[in-house]
């Protein structure tokens, strides 16, 4: 687990060595209508670490508690109160728009993402080996321990620095 800490530690690095030497409007560009400019791909890793820190603090204080996802099945996201008229808290889509991702500051979003992952990866860095296998129900994969909870941020990184790394590039 320490070398999936280290990876989340490094991200942070990663992304201010990708956006080094670039100004605000070309890490503003996107590279096509729809896809997401470098600046808000930083915005969403900020917001994400944000629900993933909540979703490891809730799974070491309660016994396989049930973790709200993107893409839960309409049932499941029913006894959440959610569907119909309420939208899905966890939209990325809605997060950019409400959060104003197009309007950041790339230095700014880095800044607060490094902020936020540093806390991320002292908790984890503190856990007692036990703790890795505490469980969260995921809403479609039913329980993953908080090892593999935290291997799907590491996944989630690695998807989307490689996205921002096309963006700078100017490709989708």
């Amino acid at each position: 687990m320490r070398e999936l800490v280290r990876r989340l530690d490094g991200t942070s690095s990663v992304l201010a060595s990708a956006i080094h030497g670039y100004g605000n409007e070309p890490l503003a560009r996107r590279p096509g209508p729809t896809d997401w400019s470098p600046t808000e791909i930083i915005c969403h890793l900020r917001d994400v670490d944000e629900l993933f820190q909540i979703r490891f603090h809730t799974i070491l204080a309660l016994d396989d508690p049930r973790i709200l996802v993107l893409g839960a099945d309409p049932e499941d996201l029913a006894s959440w109160g959610i569907g119909g008229r309420v939208h899905h808290p966890l939209d990325p889509s809605v997060w950019a728009e409400d959060r104003q991702y197009r309007r950041s500051d790339p230095g700014e979003a880095l800044t607060a993402f490094r902020r936020r992952r540093n806390e991320i990866v002292a908790l984890l860095s503190g856990l007692a080996a036990g703790q890795w296998e505490r469980g969260g129900i995921h809403l479609r994969r039913g329980r993953l321990t908080l090892g593999q909870w935290v291997e799907s941020l590491a996944a989630h990184d690695d998807n989307h620095v490689d996205q921002l790394r096309r963006a700078l590039e100017g490709r989708p």
